[in-house]
């Protein structure tokens, strides 16, 4: 039995097609955009409320030579872990300018799949619906 476990699975779809990098020692990373989306039907208009939500996914090693093909609208599932790194901002301008911390969230993946593109629930529940053009980040 663990005791610490940092592990997160996301499904949803991609905003952009795959990117990927270089670093200065020759080392190559994909990095992903996806999108999750949550909803709740409201009370009292009974429409559904929706919200999206866009992740950082990067892959090193074989996650990322799979992952580096994939394209802007795929359907796909991340397994990895959630990282933060903080860094310094600058906030405000002129004399009022001032350096602040700030932190910034990202999945580092240990597996990526392409899933099979799913059928719309539209007239259920809009959680399940695909991203579209107005969504994208």
């Amino acid at each position: 039995m663990a005791i610490y476990e940092n592990k997160i699975t996301l499904k949803g779809y991609l905003g952009k097609n795959a990117e990927n990098i270089t670093t200065k020692q020759q080392r190559t990373f994909t990095v992903l955009s996806l999108a999750t989306k949550s909803g709740y039907k409201d009370k009292q208009t009974q429409q559904w409320v929706n919200h999206t939500e866009w992740h950082r996914i990067v892959a090193f090693g074989k996650p990322a030579d799979y992952a580096k093909g994939l394209k802007k609208g795929d359907y796909v599932e991340i397994e990895g872990e959630l990282r933060s790194t903080e860094y310094d901002a600058e906030v405000g301008e002129g004399k009022k300018k001032t350096s602040v911390k700030r932190r910034g969230w990202e999945i580092r993946a240990s597996i990526v799949r392409k899933l099979a593109q799913p059928e719309s629930s539209r007239g259920e529940n809009l959680d399940a619906e695909p991203i579209t053009e107005e969504d994208a980040a």
